[in-house]
């Protein structure tokens, strides 16, 4: 795939401020000039529903189909809106890929280098990953206070310790750590640092 645009991914446990930050990023990069796509997985796409409907139910299906879901989710993100975006030069903004992937079903006791095998057989690497680190216990707080919502099957405070325990095991050349507990400018502009780095601004 010839590629011209740029992939930037945000990643980490929830309630980091991932989508708070891509908003941010993405209006500075448009101010001097960019075209920004900015995304999220899981898609609004059929199999992005399918993995929504999970979150409030997640024993209904094996692990393995979950993983499946996933792929499939993202298979279609990447062939219908990354890999396009990408060709004609945009950067790419997206709200978790891969890594998540990895993290989660990987606390969920799937084998973390074979889901980051599978992803890389036909997934564009990242240009840049963010990962936003939050301790659960702030995430969890967050995800209560600030949003008022319940914790969903994939936001149990004992599962978040094992999937940020799994992010900060990964290991890729394109991932860049962020301290989440810093407040909204600070983070925003700990990220800049690294995405100015990556366009040579």
């Amino acid at each position: 795939m010839k590629r011209t645009g740029r992939l930037i991914v945000f990643e980490g446990i929830d309630g980091t401020g991932k989508s708070t930050q891509i908003v941010l990023l993405a209006k500075k990069l448009e101010e001097r000039g960019f075209e920004v796509v900015s995304t999220r997985e899981p898609t609004d796409g059929t199999y992005g529903n399918k993995i929504r409907d999970l979150y409030n139910n997640r024993g209904s299906v094996s692990k393995q189909e979950e993983l499946d879901l996933f792929l499939k989710d993202r298979r279609d993100h990447v062939d219908n809106l990354i890999t396009p975006a990408l060709q004609r030069g945009s950067l790419v903004l997206t709200d978790r890929y891969y890594l998540s992937t990895a993290a989660y079903q990987g606390a969920a006791g799937m084998d973390v280098e074979e889901i980051l095998k599978r992803n890389e057989s036909f997934a564009p690497s990242p240009d840049l990953a963010i990962i936003i680190e939050l301790p659960p216990e702030e995430s969890v707080r967050r995800i209560e206070q600030y949003r008022k919502e319940s914790l969903n099957d994939f936001e149990q405070e004992n599962y978040l310790r094992q999937v940020a325990q799994l992010f900060s095991s990964i290991d890729r050349k394109y991932i860049r750590r962020i301290n989440g507990l810093n407040n909204i400018d600070a983070v925003h502009a700990a990220i800049m640092v690294h995405v100015e780095e990556l366009l040579k601004l």
